[in-house]
Parts: C-alpha cells; structure tokens; sequence
C-alpha cells in the first residue's frame, strides 16, 4: 500500500503546531462583471500552473486548490493550512472523463451517481490511480473526487487542464470560510490569491460516499443524505461498519469546523431554562451569543440573538457565515439551538457535534449538551 513519507510527516506535524509561516502579498480578485470573471480565471490558472496554492469558491465553502498531480504543490497546501499528514484532501475536476482519470477504478454505481449529484456537493471515494500524489490520499490507497458546482472554479480547472486537491480555505480545524473574507482573515498574507465569488449557496462540506468496495458507506453526511444516495445507486447496500488503516475523507477529526468561541449545542424548553443553562458555562450573559430557529429568545439583547432558517437547506447555507460573524462580534460562547434529529439534518449535526465536542471536554460542559 502507499505510504506517506514519513520525514514528510515529522515536517509537516511541526508545521501544523506552529501554524505555517509561508507569506505572501495576497491578491483579491472580484468576479462580479464578465470581464473581472475572465482575469481571475486567467490569473489563477497562470498561478496554479506553476505550482502556487490558491483560494477558489465552491458552492460548499472555498477551498484552497493546487495541481492534484504535483506533489510539491498538495504539500504546500498542507503547509498553508497546518493539516496533519494524516487528513486526506479531495480532487476537484471538470468532467466525467477526469474523474475517471484520477482513479482506477469506476464502477456503474458510480455512473449513477455522478449522474443523479454531479455537479454538486457529492465527493465519489475510489481507488486511486497511481499519478494521484500520496499526500492527497494520506498515505491511503484511495482518492475521494468530486465535480462542483460552481462556475469559476469549473472555468478555472478548464484553463488549467488537470484536477485541483481542494480542501477548505483556512487554518487546520478551524471554521471553514463561505465567503473571500472569510479566507482572508483566516489564512492573511499565506496565499498569493484570493478569487472572490460570492457566498457559497451550500454553505456545508460535501457528502463523501465511499465506493472503494462492493456497497456504499457514508464517510461524511453532508446536504445529499444517505437514502437519497441509496435510491439514485438503484438500491445499493449501505454499508455501516468502520475500516481500519489511513483516513479515506476529510472531516472525521473528532476536533473540526471550529469557530474561536466555544461552541455548545442545547435544547431549551422556554427563555428562563435556556438562561438557566447558559449560568452553568460560567460565563457572562453579554458574552454568550444565541444561534436559534425555533424557541427565539426574546429577553436578549438583539446583536446576541441569530433566527436562523428552520430548513435544513436554507440553515446550512447560513450556518457558517454566522459562526463567522459572532467571532467577530466578540463573543466568548456560542450557544447553538440544536437542530431536529432527521436525515435532512444529518450533515449540520455533524458539523456541529465536531464543532462543539472540544468546548465540551476542556469546558467540562455535561455531556448531554454536545450529544
């Protein structure tokens, strides 16, 4: 089986620890007008073509892309971020035909789904041909490729002509970008441009489906939920159980998608039992901030309190941006309403569960709170 170089490895642990050192004078290109469109693809294939990392949109959240097939380029973006050898990136591309290509392997229930989700925010896990890098798979004999559906990163990988590694746009663990800004504050001077195309429209990672062997295992949930995924296969088998060996999908950190506050999910029966269990953080009430779409408190000060949509659709697209803005805003918690428990939801609770399971151990929240 493949295997990371480990002197690699040891480089890149210590990087993750410091965070990255690289700097550069960051462009932010707009896309807003045909001509704007045009530069920015122009100027980001020229970068990506001679092995730089950019930022690019996607509809699920930025992401920051090199050449998948340079292995010098997908290091640089685990440098960029601080991500640990072990986190696997997923290939981006433009078309069936190099889809096909980054993989050895294409089964017809593939064909099936690619056909039903593609392009959008559904990540195809196969096995890897032997010109995708090591380091995109870490150190596994698998590749996760996915075709988004956004139209600058599609032009942008046209232009170039070979696949993009893509993870999220920002520093390993931490709260991934839906908007340029977003990037920019996360990453600053590290990377030499930033395309600015508008709020992603998914706002939430991709589903990553793992097709490697003969039935499908969800790695990821993300929006496209697992029936809906069994049905478009044509009745496929979903497998449940776990594998052993290196890690086939990003997002399985038990640490992730992490805003700088602490970040605790809870039920509240009314206005005076969620203060009530707001008291038990042991922190201000001015510092809390509510994210909530059903019970709404209305006792709060109005810049602490978030409605949110109560569809999982339109909630995940705003999820993140708002994480965002209560970190900007100061706060020291961010209590989150916690969300139904059915498989639309299934992709938001899991990013919520990684986001809060951190607060949860170092704050010694009760448990059931980030259940």
């Amino acid at each position: 089986m493949p295997h990371v170089d480990s002197r690699w490895r040891e480089r890149t642990t210590r990087r993750y620890i410091r965070r990255g050192s690289m700097k550069h004078k960051t462009e932010i290109l707009p896309t807003d007008t045909p001509e704007r469109f045009e530069a920015a693809v122009t100027r980001a294939a020229e970068l990506l073509r001679a092995g730089e990392v950019v930022a690019l949109p996607t509809e699920t959240v930025y992401g920051l892309a090199a050449n998948a097939c340079d292995r010098d380029a997908v290091r640089r973006i685990f440098e960029i971020k601080g991500r640990p050898a072990g986190n696997p990136v997923i290939v981006h591309v433009a078309s069936l035909e190099m889809a096909r290509d980054c993989v050895s392997a294409w089964p017809a229930v593939a064909d099936r789904l690619a056909a039903a989700f593609w392009p959008g925010p559904l990540t195809l896990v196969l096995p890897r041909a032997a010109h995708i890098p090591d380091a995109v798979a870490a150190g596994g004999s698998t590749v996760g490729v996915r075709w988004p559906n956004h139209p600058l990163i599609q032009a942008v990988i046209q232009a170039c002509g070979f696949p993009l590694a893509a993870p999220s746009a920002n520093l390993s663990t931490g709260l991934s970008p839906t908007r340029a800004e977003h990037v920019r504050r996360s990453l600053g001077n590290r990377v030499p441009l930033i395309i600015d195309g508008g709020p992603a429209q998914v706002g939430i990672e991709s589903t990553v489906v793992d097709l490697s062997e003969s039935s499908l295992r969800v790695l990821r949930p993300g929006m496209i939920h697992a029936e809906s995924l069994v049905a478009a296969a044509g009745g496929a088998r979903l497998r449940t159980h776990s594998v052993t060996g290196p890690r086939r999908s990003p997002g399985l950190l038990r640490r992730h998608y992490s805003p700088k506050a602490r970040l605790v999910v809870l039920s509240w029966t009314d206005e005076a039992d969620l203060k009530s269990q707001i008291s038990n953080l042991k922190s201000e009430l001015r510092r809390c901030h509510v994210v909530a779409h059903t019970r709404i408190p209305l006792g709060l000060a109005a810049a602490q309190v978030s409605v949110m949509p109560h569809d999982p659709t339109a909630f995940a697209r705003a999820l993140y941006a708002e994480l965002h803005r209560c970190d900007e805003g100061g706060a020291e918690w961010i209590v989150v309403e916690a969300v139904p428990d059915s498989p639309a939801w299934e992709g938001i609770r899991d990013r919520l569960q990684r986001a809060a399971h951190w607060c949860c151990v170092r704050a010694e929240v009760p448990p059931r709170w980030c259940e």
